[in-house]
């Protein structure tokens, strides 16, 4: 008899992936899927549309961006799509028993920062978020919501870098994470060590007792 899950894991993959995509890079990595019978892992995909730092074209994307540079400014409007579905997904979870407090949401590169944004501007009652790879833009809305918020027990941030990154810089990484704290979050930044824009199975593995541990 299948054990029905306690709690959900939303793992968002990065621009021009897609959730089965990343589900077979994690699964490449560590040799099987993630741990936690209880756990539902869901990899959603993103919408097919058009992505500025593609030259315009079409891509699997979870919001456009006018660069991929922390200095730049969000495209408002096509984060506020990007925010429907990210509500969708944590709803879908909750009308389906999981509560708020048991859902994880996490993701790699731009799906990190869609993460960032789910569990720190959309819903500060979830479990925990982590980004892999990610940053968010100096002037986001995540800072100015988590300035306002009066919520003193935000989801613990688990954040993974590598040092080589040749995408997404270090340094945004770590601003990013630093930023963070400074306006009440809890967790930790992890440096990879000779890691360029990529997944590591040491950091999945990290990711997967975080995991486990946040969400017995």
């Amino acid at each position: 008899m299948l054990r029905k899950p306690s709690a959900s894991v939303i793992f968002f993959h990065g621009s021009g992936d897609t959730g089965a995509g990343i589900m077979d890079w994690v699964r490449s990595l560590i040799g099987r899927d993630l741990e936690g019978s209880h756990i539902r892992y869901v990899y959603p995909t993103a919408p097919l549309q058009k992505y500025t730092p593609f030259g315009g074209e079409e891509s699997t994307v979870w919001f456009d961006r006018k660069n991929v540079d922390i200095a730049a400014d969000e495209d408002r409007e096509s984060m506020s799509e990007s925010y429907d579905i990210a509500r969708r997904l944590v709803q879908k979870q909750m009308n389906d028993g999981i509560p708020e407090h048991r859902i994880i949401v996490g993701g790699f590169s731009m799906g990190g920062a869609l993460a960032l944004h789910t569990g720190y501007h959309l819903n500060t009652n979830l479990a925990g978020v982590f980004a892999h790879s990610a940053f968010l833009n100096r002037k986001s809305a995540v800072y100015k919501s988590l300035q306002q918020e009066s919520n003193a027990n935000l989801p613990e941030l688990c954040m993974f870098h590598g040092n080589d990154d040749n995408v997404v810089d270090f340094a945004w990484g770590k601003e990013t994470f630093n930023n963070l704290t400074e306006l009440g979050v809890s967790g930790s930044f992890t440096e990879l060590p000779n890691t360029a824009h990529e997944l590591q199975k040491s950091s999945l593995i990290d990711i997967e007792q975080w995991i486990l541990q946040k969400l017995p």
